[in-house]
């Protein structure tokens, strides 16, 4: 299950702010030290998000994105996801 602090990361993430019905995106990018680094890191561990390194692009700091999973958990009643921002990986 995740905290009330990663729930509200995650629908940050997703661009719902209590307007939208339906995410419009799906990423976040935070740097180690930030407090967001450290709960999205907890989020990563219990598979309800991945990360990939900080690059150039994002200023150094780490790029975190949602699973269907993870994201499932943070959206309300009424609301829905954008099924275009959880592609599904080939295996």
């Amino acid at each position: 299950m995740m905290t009330p602090t990663q729930i509200e990361l995650a629908r940050h993430a997703l661009g719902l702010d209590g307007r939208r019905r339906q995410s419009y995106r799906n990423y976040f990018v935070t740097g180690e030290g930030c407090h967001e680094h450290t709960e999205w890191m907890a989020m990563v561990s219990a598979g309800y998000a991945w990360r990939r390194a900080g690059t150039p692009l994002t200023g150094g700091s780490d790029l975190f994105r949602l699973t269907r999973a993870g994201a499932k958990l943070a959206i309300e009643r009424g609301e829905s996801l954008d099924l275009k921002d959880f592609p599904t990986v080939p295996s």
